[in-house]
């Protein structure tokens, strides 16, 4: 049996739901945009690495987070009374890590529905998403799941803070396009975190929730301008925007272009730009690629939102 698995890139935050909303990515050119990791049989277990980020990556595959995967999910199946035979993993590594594009989610994502399958679906979805999160939350230092759900699931996700369903899926606006622009620099999530306040003012407290109820009900309603008026990050861009050269300037470019948000992607440097056209969406795309990235490690995308998630490209 050979199984191979593909998860998306993803936008943790959306600018208005720090930690809590993601949003999983597909280049309109029809470009994969994601990781990928296959299984195969095998008599002992092996984890082999490519890709164009591949050497970014921790020399030794012990410390790679798709062993990490591989041991969870193993443990997992002999907690259930069951025995697993050995698999060989490999990993192609095509997003940057610390770009803000949730590529520690990606490869997480895309391990673990490799194995379920590999090993005949052991675990439902919420259950591995629960999976997915605690691995994420070793590489982050805390569990949070805004990429590894939508990388998953697909779509917009909102957490719900429960253990079942650990997150739920939104309304998508179909005719918004998502501009993303990787600068090539690396922003680490734990630095990003360090440089929030430990405490909030109930001002932006207070906007920071009715932001969000405003904009779970426009999805819902379809009021694509209200949902868009909503996503404005007064948690986290304000103090993180210090770390993204040209930030600024890009948004003011973009706002100029008729975007209709502007933000951070993650933990950044990656960010994204909103629109409802798309020859709008090419022209901040082509300025953004001018301005905004600083070396030959930068790329950029427009994107609609990846309604399916991550999927098994074959099964043999």
């Amino acid at each position: 049996m050979n199984v191979t698995a593909y998860a998306p890139a993803s936008i943790g935050n959306v600018s208005l739901g720090f930690d809590i909303l993601g949003a999983a990515l597909e280049p309109v050119s029809g470009d994969a945009l994601g990781d990928t990791v296959s299984a195969r049989e095998a008599e002992c277990f092996s984890l082999t690495v490519s890709g164009p980020f591949a050497s970014k990556l921790p020399g030794n595959v012990d410390d790679n987070i798709v062993r990490h995967c591989y041991d969870y999910f193993i443990n997992a199946l002999r907690d259930k009374g069951v025995s697993a035979r050995p698999c060989a993993l490999h990993l192609s590594k095509n997003l940057p890590i610390g770009s803000g594009l949730g590529s520690s989610a990606s490869s997480i994502v895309a391990a673990f529905v490799a194995l379920n399958h590999f090993y005949a679906t052991p675990f439902d979805d919420n259950t591995l998403l629960t999976m997915m999160g605690a691995l994420e939350g070793q590489i982050s230092g805390s569990v949070h799941y805004d990429n590894v759900a939508p990388c998953f699931l697909g779509g917009l996700s909102l957490m719900t803070g429960q253990s079942s369903p650990v997150a739920v899926s939104l309304p998508v606006i179909k005719q918004w396009y998502w501009v993303v622009c990787y600068s090539g620099i690396s922003v680490s999530t734990s630095a990003a975190r360090e440089i929030l306040p430990t405490q909030y003012n109930i001002q932006d407290t207070l906007a920071f929730g009715r932001q969000l109820a405003v904009f779970v009900d426009a999805l819902h309603r379809g009021d694509a301008s209200q949902a868009a008026a909503m996503m404005n990050d007064v948690i986290a861009e304000p103090h993180r925007k210090a770390l993204l050269p040209y930030f600024d300037e890009s948004r003011v470019y973009c706002m100029q272009q008729g975007a209709l948000s502007f933000g951070i992607s993650g933990s950044g440097p990656t960010v994204f730009a909103v629109t409802d056209n798309q020859h709008s969406a090419e022209t901040m795309l082509t300025w953004l690629k001018q301005h905004y990235i600083q070396n030959d490690h930068g790329f950029g995308h427009v994107c609609r939102l990846r309604e399916q998630g991550a999927s098994v490209q074959n099964n043999e």
